[in-house]
């Protein structure tokens, strides 16, 4: 019984097999898509962010910057480095528009008035941060983003 079942099981795909290429050829190549495939864009692409610092005590720091990435543009005073500082954090791991952690214990020490908002998108992701000096983890936070936010001591 088995032996039956098993020759029939090897005939059954012998025979669609060999009908299958006979189909596909009489019916013609398939059919392509209607619509567009996607393109697959720079990570920099969707990179267009407004800086405004206020408080640092530097006339020539504070002000609104608009930075546009691939290629670097804007009103920012040193765009282009300031986009190729934001291309190296995808490879840092962590994301760095994202606040401190409440649970974070951070050094108890004042840094500047200064504080920014960066507002955009950043590889085509939505961005909207605030950044202060108030505390040693805002202040790494905000030194990691240098020069796009600029110079405060």
């Amino acid at each position: 019984m088995m032996r039956r079942l098993a020759l029939t099981a090897v005939v059954s795909l012998a025979a669609l097999a060999a009908a299958a290429p006979g189909a596909t050829a009489a019916a013609g190549p398939l059919p392509l898509p209607l619509l567009p495939l996607p393109v697959l864009q720079n990570d920099d692409a969707g990179t267009r962010l407004t800086v405004i610092v206020s408080g640092s005590g530097n006339p020539e720091a504070d002000g609104r910057y608009e930075l546009e990435c691939d290629p670097a543009g804007g009103t920012h005073p040193v765009a282009q480095q300031a986009c190729d500082r934001l291309a190296q954090l995808p490879g840092e791991g962590a994301d760095p528009f994202a606040p401190v952690s409440r649970s974070a214990m951070c050094t108890q020490q004042f840094g500047s008035a200064a504080t920014a908002r960066i507002t955009g998108t950043w590889q085509g992701r939505s961005v909207d941060s605030t950044f202060e000096r108030s505390n040693g983890c805002e202040i790494s936070r905000w030194n990691s983003l240098r020069p796009v936010l600029p110079n405060v001591r």
